[in-house]
């Protein structure tokens, strides 16, 4: 395995990013049709439920049309410019990708609770929560700046000397993990699991809408970066899932707009400059 990844080269490491990333797409387009079998069986299939299934995939797309055509070059030349000043060189093996999987998660960590805490990027990052419902296709729930975030948490690990392609790669990996995370199928795993990892029990809880559970488990891969920073929650009771001001709506420019345009409404009611900065950079409650 070792002799494996020593000969990767960057380009062979995005290309094994993006196969990942398609499959586990595939993989979560056959499990959705699980799901819907199930809530078939359990009389829960609903045309709001397929609605909302439809509007996830539907702001997916948008969001990849921003991400790629607004911002991938951006993106890709601010690593490229940083990796110049980085403080160290570090090959790619399978030491180093591990190693930075593990720092991408923990910036993870912080990037997700940031975008909970901060009102503009809580704009953005209440698509992902405002489904009512909880599925595989909640994963792909974006909002319109969920591009824009995680190169301000990620650029810290190019500057340490981590090539950008291992970067890129270490942020995917984090990102499809959570993929099947977004399920009610999978109830609770062997408690040692549970410890460690992030699981569906414990996304659960990141979406629900309970006083308990609002803004607790941010963690991607490790759910113990939120048991030492003491933002985790045991899922005790049912998940309300969903924001605490449901939007009501399936259609997808609703979902994917109703983030900045009650920002802006907030700022609006707000007095003075300082105010309207305050709605910013403040909490969204």
């Amino acid at each position: 395995m070792d002799s494996v990844f020593n000969t990767l080269t960057g380009e062979s490491l995005y290309a094994l990013e993006r196969a990942i990333d398609d499959g586990f797409f595939v993989i979560a387009i056959a499990f959705l049709g699980f799901e819907l079998l199930r809530y078939a069986i359990k009389r829960r299939l609903s045309l709001n439920l397929l609605g909302d299934t439809l509007a996830n995939f539907a702001t997916s797309a948008m969001f990849v049309g921003i991400t790629y055509f607004l911002l991938a070059a951006f993106y890709v030349s601010a690593y490229v410019t940083v990796a110049q000043f980085a403080v160290f060189d570090i090959d790619i093996h399978v030491a180093s990708i591990v190693a930075c999987i593990l720092l991408a998660d923990f910036a993870y960590y912080w990037e997700h609770r940031f975008l909970h805490r901060v009102g503009i990027a809580w704009a953005t990052h209440t698509v992902h929560h405002s489904s009512p419902h909880f599925n595989v296709s909640v994963a792909y729930r974006f909002g319109p700046m969920d591009g824009v975030w995680p190169l301000f948490f990620h650029l810290p690990l190019v500057l340490i000397g981590f090539d950008p392609y291992v970067v890129f790669f270490a942020e995917v990996i984090v990102q499809v993990y959570q993929t099947l995370l977004h399920t009610e199928v999978v109830r609770k795993l062997p408690r040692p699991i549970e410890a460690i990892m992030n699981t569906p029990s414990h996304h659960r809880v990141h979406h629900g809408s309970n006083p308990e559970y609002i803004d607790k488990n941010y963690g991607g891969i490790l759910i113990i970066w939120d048991r030492l920073f003491g933002t985790f929650a045991e899922e005790r009771r049912p998940v309300v899932y969903g924001i605490t001001d449901p939007i009501k709506s399936v259609n997808p420019l609703t979902v994917f707009t109703h983030g900045f345009l009650r920002l802006f409404r907030k700022m609006q009611k707000a007095p003075g400059v300082a105010g309207k900065l305050a709605v910013m950079i403040r909490p969204p409650a």
